[in-house]
This record gives C-alpha cells, sequence and structure tokens, in this order.
C-alpha cells in the first residue's frame, strides 16, 4: 500500500488535482483505467471545483468509499447507511490529523478570499505554501489503512 501512497503524491506533484491523485493511485483495483479515474476525479480539486469546500483530497477518498462499499440499489437503506457511516468514519479520521476537512481552511484562506476557475502555476512557491501534497498523502494512507483492517477481517 506504501506504493500507493507514494504513486498518489507523485501524481499530484505531475500537476493532477488533489482528487484525481488520491483516485486514480487506488483506480485499477476498481477496474478502472488511470483515464477513466482521472476523468472521475476531475471535478472536485481545489475543494470541489476550487470553490475551496470539502478537500478535494478527502473527496477522493470519499469517491473510493463509494467505489468499495456504495449501494447499487436505490431501495437499499442498509446499504447507503454503510456507506455514510464509512465516510463520516473517514471524514473524522482525516479532521483528527489535519484539523479540518474544508479546504479553505486548511489553506489559510478567509471567508473573502477571492474564487477563481484558474488553477495555480505549479511552481516550488506552489508547493512550499500549499499543505496539499500532504493531504493527498494523508488521504491515500488513511484510505489504505481501511484496506489493510479490512481485508484482515474478511
Amino acid at each position: 500500500m506504501e506504493d500507493r501512497i507514494q504513486r498518489a503524491i507523485e501524481l499530484f506533484k505531475s500537476g493532477y488535482n488533489c482528487s484525481q491523485s488520491v483516485v486514480a493511485a487506488f483506480a485499477d483495483m476498481y477496474g478502472f483505467t488511470q483515464e477513466q479515474a482521472l476523468r472521475m476525479a476531475a471535478s472536485f480539486g481545489g475543494g470541489i471545483g476550487r470553490m475551496r469546500e470539502t478537500c478535494g483530497a478527502a473527496c477522493g477518498m470519499f469517491l473510493l468509499a463509494g467505489l468499495e462499499t456504495g449501494a447499487t440499489d436505490g431501495a437499499d437503506k442498509v446499504g447507503k447507511a454503510a456507506n455514510y457511516a464509512l465516510v463520516q468514519e473517514l471524514a473524522e479520521e482525516f479532521k483528527r490529523r489535519n484539523g479540518s476537512i474544508n479546504c479553505g481552511e486548511l489553506l489559510g484562506l478567509n471567508k473573502k478570499t477571492q474564487l477563481s476557475s484558474i488553477p495555480e502555476e505549479r511552481t516550488k512557491h506552489y508547493y512550499a505554501k500549499r499543505p496539499c501534497a500532504k493531504m493527498v498523502e494523508e488521504a491515500a494512507r488513511i484510505w489504505s489503512e481501511y484496506l489493510e483492517k479490512h481485508s484482515k477481517e474478511e
């Protein structure tokens, strides 16, 4: 699993957004190609569409939770509840480790910061001022820990 965590970090550092990086590192486990993973997670970067809401790395982890445990029958209340419980558990662990699941809070932005849809250039300064690579690492690590724990229980 450590390889997958490192892969997520490498993807982020090569220009993919936080959500794409987490999802793509695990996509093959769920039968998705790299391109499919990158597309399905593309909108969640920057705190969902760069709106600085829920951290994209956390969103990627939640997307993986849906692939792992998501209900496929609209009437499956038990399955839905189990998936939502898992997402809440993952969110709590992410908050415990990082202080928040809100992108703007993690970046230290104030509420009046102007939104923009234009991604910033990925420079040394960009990586130095942001905790995003660490958030990607944490989300991938939390997901890896979940998988390791649950593969041993089965």
